[in-house]
């Protein structure tokens, strides 16, 4: 249940507020606000993929409401990794204003620039590594390397006078990884010595004991499918899992067989990861997706996005027959990741749909072809031990993630008082490592439909819903405005109610009647007129056919 809306009292100079504005509550959107002294320190502008029970939609942005009067503020925009959920919404900030810095890792900034190229915006931007060290009006930042499913990731310690910070952005563990690139435990319990006032861990884990296994198990197990699949090989995976991609590589290049890339994104995203070196491209490998239908059967892996089900991406137009690649017996498709919470429904039905066309579908469920990138609750207690923090914000995850994770820092010996459960909204000051939570604001979601932005809204989508489920009714009527009379119709239409209109003959004279009788009651403007028809279509589709449709009335007078 959202909480009730609290405004925050004046910010006082030299007192350090946080604002997430998403990213809490659910996996992606993730953004948070820092604000001293006037300036205004942004870390990640992600986006957050739709549900079924938002159609239609393409994107949900954070909602900037508190800030968008406030931009000329903004000293920049942290981003700690290269994933969606983290940089997808930049373009539509610096729509709004182009020259606010952008600071990330190489990697990083390679795939956003990518993206704001097709927005048609030339950013500014900085380019850092980890250990790091750089100034934005009052706000000193650190970075400090991590391991994630996608490399050059990074988090930033924020030094202020009012105490310091340390943002994780996504992060694991992993004591084997596939680049070599540990998450820099020095550094976080130099971070700790120092004293980390306020600590804000990635979340989305947090309700998993141990420890996340290590991705270079996840090599030898693909290499054994694609040496077992008959024919072709399809996986599926984020647009931008470098990680998985390679092993995908390598496990073809094993077996002899070619890779093809598919969708836009999965090929600009690796063709900029084999440009900086992320990628290692076996030679001979790579093949274009044109000539790929030249190779045999079993000498060929397609690389695709679609792994969330997402209706518009490759792999669900495949299951629906949709697509040139048509899968059937003995192809076998691989979804090599992890399922984003909400998207349970609609991947399980693209699973249905290639099993009916003879697909063998291996997934997390029985073969280990995916491990998260994100700390289990083992690797947490280490950071929580290492930093000791005086103050504990989760973020990243939705509210069982963020409960098990507080919990967590609470096992360790963190007082529960110091612990905080946000929402999106929550206005939080620290002071004299002291962190108090002082406000909540009415945020809501921000729609991408198409070339619009924010201008469809909840009831919209309600509309949509109500359309999709139940049907549209449409009635007109002319009338005579003293008697209420009905002089032509009333004439009714649906879709998606009832393929024959015959089905309306018991009601058009309900309608004549309630006219007439709202007449008698003195009702003599057109819109009043409507909503009578309106009450007895309702009443009439409620009782007789249990449906609730949209319902359009149009009575004109005559």
């Amino acid at each position: 249940m959202p909480a009730t809306e609290l405004q925050p009292p004046a910010l006082q100079p030299g007192t350090l507020r946080v604002i997430p504005l998403g990213g809490l509550g659910e996996v992606g959107r993730n953004m948070t606000v820092y604000e001293l002294n006037g300036k205004l320190l942004i870390v990640d502008v992600g986006v957050l993929f739709p549900e079924e029970h938002q159609p239609g939609v393409d994107l949900i942005l954070p909602d900037i409401a508190p800030i968008r009067e406030r931009l000329d503020d903004i000293v920049g925009i942290v981003l700690t990794h290269g994933h969606e959920d983290h940089i997808g919404a930049v373009p539509y900030l610096l729509r709004l204003k182009n020259d606010i810095p952008l600071l990330g890792s190489t990697l990083t900034l390679a795939l956003v620039e990518a993206k704001l190229k097709e927005h048609r915006i030339k950013p500014y931007t900085l380019t850092v590594r980890e250990g790091q060290r750089e100034h934005l009006g009052p706000f000193g930042l650190e970075f400090v390397a991590v391991n994630h499913s996608i490399p050059d990731a990074l988090a930033v310690a924020i030094r202020t006078e009012a105490g310091m910070v340390l943002h994780t952005g996504d992060f694991k563990m992993d004591q084997l990884p596939l680049d070599d690139r540990l998450t820099d435990l020095r550094a976080f319990a130099r971070l700790g010595e120092e004293g980390v006032d306020l600590f804000l861990p990635d979340s989305t884990n947090a309700d998993i004991p141990g420890f996340t296994p290590l991705e270079k198990d996840i090599g030898p197990v693909l290499e054994a499918v694609i040496a077992k699949a008959p024919r072709r090989v399809i996986v599926a995976s984020f647009a931008s899992h470098v990680h998985r991609v390679q092993q995908v590589l390598d496990a073809a290049a094993a077996n002899g067989r070619r890779v093809a890339l598919i969708g836009r994104s999965m090929v600009r995203n690796m063709g900029i990861a084999a440009d900086l070196g992320f990628l290692k491209v076996p030679e001979g490998v790579l093949i274009d997706f044109k000539k790929a239908g030249d190779v045999p059967d079993d000498r060929i892996v397609y690389m695709s996005t679609g792994s969330q089900g997402e209706p518009m991406a490759v792999l669900s137009r495949m299951a629906n027959g949709d697509h040139q690649i048509e899968v059937g017996e003995g192809d076998t498709v691989i979804l090599a990741s992890s399922l984003i919470p909400g998207n349970e429904n609609a991947v399980y039905r693209v699973i249905d749909n290639l099993t009916r066309l003879g697909v063998k579908v291996v997934h997390k469920a029985n073969a280990k072809v995916h491990v998260s990138g994100h700390a289990a609750a083992g690797e947490l207690l280490y950071c929580y031990n290492i930093l000791k923090p005086r103050n504990v914000l989760p973020v990243h995850g939705e509210f069982r993630h963020l409960t098990a994770n507080a919990q967590l820092a609470i096992e360790t010996g963190i007082p529960a008082e110091n612990t905080f459960i946000a929402e999106n909204g929550s206005v939080l000051d620290l002071r004299d490592g002291v962190v108090r939570m002082v406000g909540q604001l009415d945020l809501g979601y921000v729609y991408v439909d198409g070339s619009s932005v924010g201008t469809i809204t909840d009831a919209d989508l309600k509309d949509r819903r109500i359309l999709a489920e139940e049907g549209f009714i449409s009635i007109f009527v002319a009338i005579d405005p003293q008697n209420g009379r009905a002089i032509v119709g009333p004439e009714l239409h649906s879709r998606g109610f009832a393929e024959d209109d015959s089905v309306f003959d018991s009601v058009r004279p309900k309608i004549v009647k309630a006219l007439s009788e709202a007449a008698e009651n003195g009702v003599r403007d057109q819109h009043s007129y409507q909503q009578v028809v309106r009450r007895t279509v309702g009443r009439w589709v409620n009782t007789q056919h249990r449906r609730r449709p949209m319902i359009v009335p149009v009575v004109i007078e005559a």
